[in-house]
């Protein structure tokens, strides 16, 4: 058993993670983030959930690119084929699951 209080976490890096499980190959971290990712494609589903901050989440659709601004709380379901980049305004955490060894 642990208890993580997502608020007080950090990373030496952005996009550093604490794994929180793996369950039959699909993994659930913890991020810490104060700058954007990059353009990609999941090898699998993706679940995005932002605990903290703010993240514009920048994807691709029908061969044009929108935003979206994902506050605490909110969830990105990315489906295996979508391209997508996330930003965070400031600091972020983020709770990510996804497929183990997933960009």
């Amino acid at each position: 058993m642990e208890i993580i209080r997502s608020r007080l976490f950090t990373a030496d890096r952005p996009w550093g993670a604490k794994n929180i499980s793996n369950m039959n190959g699909i993994t659930t971290r913890l991020h810490w983030t104060d700058q954007p990712y990059k353009w990609h494609i999941n090898d699998g589903e993706e679940v995005f959930v932002v605990l903290d901050g703010q993240v514009e989440m920048f994807y691709r659709s029908n061969g044009s690119e929108e935003s979206v601004t994902l506050n605490p709380g909110d969830i990105f379901f990315a489906s295996q084929r979508n391209e997508h980049f996330a930003k965070p305004l400031l600091e972020a955490r983020i709770l990510v699951i996804e497929k183990e060894g997933s960009v």
